[in-house]
């Protein structure tokens, strides 16, 4: 067999070794786009479940499904953003309810297919939410309202009960913590005594110089 003979089989066969290495990449990117549309499918599927039960009013097992598709996704899609918050507005979990009826407004706009419903239930919500508040603090009212102050000891201070003296008071929500200077104990971390009693009337008020 001649020198040139010999090239031309050893390039036939890297050819042939690279076109088979080639056909199974693309066997297997075509296995790992079928798995992920696979997993799509059943996503949508567990959504579809979940909106249809929130329709039906069984709320507490939609909520179950929409937890487990915001799981399992990496971003959240307008219309789960709109079911999550209605679901939520149901279940009475109505801080959680503004927060996602909310997304779902800055997501579509106006223009979005549920807006209308949207807004009736976060204004829905909104309402629930401020007489929660209130009545919170007619009971704190309630409990306080002899004609006597609690006793702070001798050093006539207290760890400040808003932040629990770190000065910084954390909400949660579903999209993470949100936090903001405590407006109760000018950033020291405690109160004095008068500042405390006053805070369990409901007469201490946000930035009250000591």
């Amino acid at each position: 067999m001649s020198r040139w003979v010999l090239f031309f089989v050893l390039l036939l066969s890297g050819a042939t070794v690279f076109a088979q290495s080639g056909s199974e990449r693309e066997k297997i990117q075509q296995l790992e786009m079928q798995r992920e549309a696979e997993r799509q499918r059943a996503l949508r599927q567990k959504l579809d479940s979940a909106i249809a039960l929130v329709n039906e009013g069984g709320h507490e097992a939609a909520d179950e499904k929409l937890r487990d598709v915001l799981r399992a996704i990496r971003s959240v899609p307008s219309e789960l953003a709109f079911y999550v918050g209605k679901n939520s507005h149901f279940l009475e979990r109505h801080k959680q309810a503004i927060d996602w009826l909310n997304k779902y407004i800055q997501l579509k706009g106006t223009s979005g297919q549920f807006y209308g419903e949207a807004v009736a239930l976060l204004r829905q919500s909104e309402v629930a939410v401020l007489k929660e508040t209130e009545t919170q603090r007619q009971k704190t009212a309630e409990l306080f309202s002899k004609d006597y102050d609690i006793d702070c000891g001798p050093t006539g201070k207290v760890v400040c009960p808003v932040c629990n003296g770190s000065t910084v008071v954390i909400k949660k929500g579903y999209f993470g913590n949100k936090y903001s200077t405590c407006q109760f104990c000018q950033q020291k971390g405690f109160l004095v005594c008068e500042d405390y009693n006053k805070l369990l009337r409901g007469e201490l008020k946000p930035n009250a110089t000591h």
